[in-house]
């Protein structure tokens, strides 16, 4: 689904009338194709603390280019500084000195990574200016331009060796829309011990559960994790039976609201597989309507549907030991969860609880197990379009990258979770949102 106001930015008059009215203008994000090298271009590394010397060897894993020089008339694909050695508010000064040099050379969709330690984990001036490295790389995102994102890493002590698969996926252009965002890493009841995994198949011989797969951002999230290497069992209402086949050969359908639904998920996925690797919680419902106009019927089945079911399902498969070890739970949030949104009260709070969720469970876990959530901001699908034209225009504006994402965005982002490799990542969530510029 095409976005008509990107088009017309992209032609002669269009680019006329952006220059002299000073109107957004969405440059064309970067996505990857299988296949395609996951860094395209020189990565500039930069600070001092635990991982100085750890990155270069890092990004040779991933196969990119990396340097720790700012040679004159040098383009950068990607910026990534470890400020984990900053221990004082007065260190800060040496994010200016590194960024403010190459800042105007870095190619288009660029990447910016800054490394810290877990502010949590520390006291004194150390802790005040590693809590400082968020508003630093927030506001980097609502400058830096060119389709670029910036991210802001804690790594906690002991967990070194745990950032390759949050670098593939945040230095490649699988993060097209995600930016400003905060990702920690060893925080919460995390093993630093990691699955070795092919990188252009890293989810070979895993077993996901997809649910609400027969269509828009589940269909993309089954798709994304089959290219990954995932059997895939799809699960989807049952009017959407002949959908859910075309996406993958391996489904169920079943409402699941039901009694029984639990259960039979667990079923199948024991007599057909002997279990699941990962549980992506997709399936949901927008029943809009401002909370004077509600009826408690239509307010309950948004929560029976976005929260009940998932932590009914999520417990029956860990009762049954059906979730192996170092396996995946995934839920679907949404940026209405964090920010609210107007008639959206029974959606927002169990998107809200979908946080929650991950709250109470990452800390409980066993066996390497581990929960995150993604939390979509404004992303195009068939039912987005059928918004009133004021109201998606807004939305897919008012974000740091001035347009829309797409359901992929959302689909690799679950997919970095998903990987093996991301042992050490739990406990998260992480918004798909271009980085709204209010509300989060």
């Amino acid at each position: 689904m095409s976005d008509k106001y990107q088009s017309f930015t992209q032609s002669a008059i269009g680019k006329v009338l952006v220059k002299n009215l000073g109107l957004p203008s969405p440059a064309k994000l970067e996505r990857y194709a299988a296949g395609a090298p996951l860094v395209k271009g020189t990565v500039l590394v930069g600070g001092r603390g635990r991982l100085a010397e750890s990155l270069d060897g890092l990004l040779g894993e991933l196969d990119a280019t990396s340097t720790d020089t700012a040679a004159a008339g040098a383009r950068f694909k990607g910026l990534v500084f470890d400020a984990t050695g900053l221990t004082s508010t007065s260190d800060l000064v040496a994010l200016q000195e590194f960024f403010t040099p190459v800042m105007r050379s870095l190619e288009n969709n660029p990447r910016v990574v800054v490394i810290g330690t877990p502010p949590e984990q520390l006291t004194g001036r150390e802790r005040v200016a590693q809590r400082a490295l968020e508003g630093f790389t927030r506001s980097l995102g609502k400058e830096i331009g060119k389709g670029g994102t910036v991210q802001l890493v804690y790594v906690a002590k002991g967990f070194e060796g745990s950032l390759l698969s949050t670098l593939a996926f945040l230095l490649s252009p699988k993060s097209a829309y995600v930016s400003g965002q905060v990702v920690r890493i060893g925080t919460k009841n995390a093993s630093p011990a990691a699955e070795q995994v092919d990188p252009k198949k890293p989810l070979t011989g895993k077993v996901a559960l997809v649910t609400g797969a027969a269509r828009g951002i589940g269909e993309e999230i089954a798709k994304v994790l089959q290219r990954d290497g995932a059997t895939v069992v799809g699960l989807d209402i049952p009017p959407s039976e002949d959908d859910l086949k075309k996406v993958t050969p391996d489904y169920i359908t079943a409402d699941i609201t039901a009694e029984d639904a639990p259960g039979k998920i667990a079923s199948y996925l024991e007599e057909k597989f002997g279990g699941v690797d990962i549980v992506v919680h997709n399936a949901g419902v927008t029943l809009d309507k401002k909370l004077a106009n509600q009826k408690a019927d239509r307010f309950g089945t948004v929560l029976e549907i976005n929260i009940s079911a998932p932590e009914r399902i999520t417990a029956k498969l860990l009762e049954q030991n059906l979730i192996r070890p170092n396996g995946r739970i995934i839920g679907v949030s949404s940026i209405a969860g964090i920010a609210g949104n107007l008639g959206q009260t029974s959606y927002g709070a169990s998107k809200a609880a979908v946080i929650g969720f991950v709250d109470s469970l990452a800390e409980e876990l066993p066996d390497g197990i581990t929960i995150n959530a993604v939390a979509p901001g404004f992303i195009i699908t068939q039912m987005t379009a059928a918004v009133p034209f004021a109201t998606r225009e807004v939305g897919q504006r008012l974000n740091a990258m001035s347009q829309g994402g797409l359901p992929v965005d959302v689909a690799e982002t679950i997919a970095w979770y998903a990987s093996p490799a991301s042992t050490a990542v739990n406990g998260n969530v992480v918004r798909v949102c271009g980085q709204m510029m209010l509300g989060a």
